[in-house]
């Protein structure tokens, strides 16, 4: 059995899959607001709560905001503030007696949709969340690369490409720099577009549908993120040269995004043509609990 456990900002859930990856249970709890002791002892009840109800023992992967710091085994990069800095795989695995997988939770949304997902059977999978920030995930004939600093896949916070001039500088990001393609093709920066184009607020949510509805304030914003996230995606299409691309994360949902994208970035590649898949994930918002339990590998006869 493997379980598989996604830390978010505001809940943690659990998964357990059997080896075919049919689900054996699921739960799932609040997380503690900036108490990280409160943080393990959640996953640790969790963890219990769901041996004990199915009798068996099993492998842990856990997803998470941030990575691992090589240098310092620390958490870093995370949006949770409350986990940077803190040997959070050691102190689960020190909670649980047993060891623990973590990765990034853009990684192991990739690996889900590579395992049993959106890009079952492809070689090179490159997973993008499109959500409150923008994350990636690569994945290789079913194994996550982390890179040296693990970092691979952070195409977020590289700058917009081909900006035009009135996209530089770009909004602040978080990690210090300004124009990350986080910065645009966030649900923030989706919403801030809007308000540059309509001069009123308005959600994600409400732009997509308004766009669908014909309004034509919402239908230049759409348009103009499409055109982003085709220039996004062409880069790490240069560079890894992935057989499929899933999109995830809440914006991952606007329809209209699969009209063209293909052909948006096929436009801007280094490539006479783009056989590139570019489509939705599969698993959804269930991805990264997923992957996480596939971090260990299946078990041999």
């Amino acid at each position: 059995m493997r379980i598989g456990i996604d830390l978010g900002g505001s809940k943690i859930e659990i998964i357990a899959l059997d080896d075919s990856g049919a689900t054996l249970a699921r739960r799932r709890v609040a997380t503690p607001a900036g108490d990280y002791d409160g943080t393990v002892r959640a996953i640790l009840g969790l963890v219990d709560g769901l041996e004990a109800e199915l009798g068996e023992r099993g492998t842990v992967g856990i997803a998470t905001p941030g990575a691992v710091s090589t240098r310092t085994g620390l958490m870093k990069n995370s949006n949770s503030t409350v986990l940077n800095g803190r040997p959070l795989d050691r102190d689960i695995a020190v909670a649980l007696a047993r060891p623990v997988r973590m990765e990034n939770d853009a990684n192991c949304f990739a690996l889900s949709e590579a395992v049993d997902g959106a890009a079952a059977g492809a070689a090179v999978a490159f997973g993008v969340i499109l959500g409150t920030g923008v994350g990636g995930g690569l994945v290789v004939e079913r194994r996550v690369i982390t890179g040296r600093n693990r970092i691979a896949g952070e195409w977020g916070h590289n700058p917009l490409p081909w900006p035009r001039d009135d996209e530089r500088p770009g909004a602040a990001c978080y990690c210090g720099k300004a124009g990350c393609v986080e910065t645009f093709l966030s649900g923030s920066g989706f919403a801030r577009s809007y308000r540059a184009i309509a001069g009123v607020e308005a959600s994600a949510e409400e732009i997509a549908r308004t766009a669908g509805q014909g309004e034509a304030a919402a239908r230049a914003c759409l348009e103009l993120y499409c055109d982003r996230l085709a220039r996004s995606l062409a880069i790490v299409v240069d560079i890894v040269d992935p057989d499929v691309v899933v999109l995830g994360g809440g914006l991952s949902n606007i329809e209209a995004l699969y009209d063209d994208l293909p052909a948006r970035v096929a436009r801007y590649a280094f490539s006479d043509a783009l056989d590139t898949r570019i489509v939705r994930a599969v698993h959804g918002d269930s991805s990264g609990v997923r992957g996480a339990a596939w971090l260990w590998p299946q078990r041999q006869a």
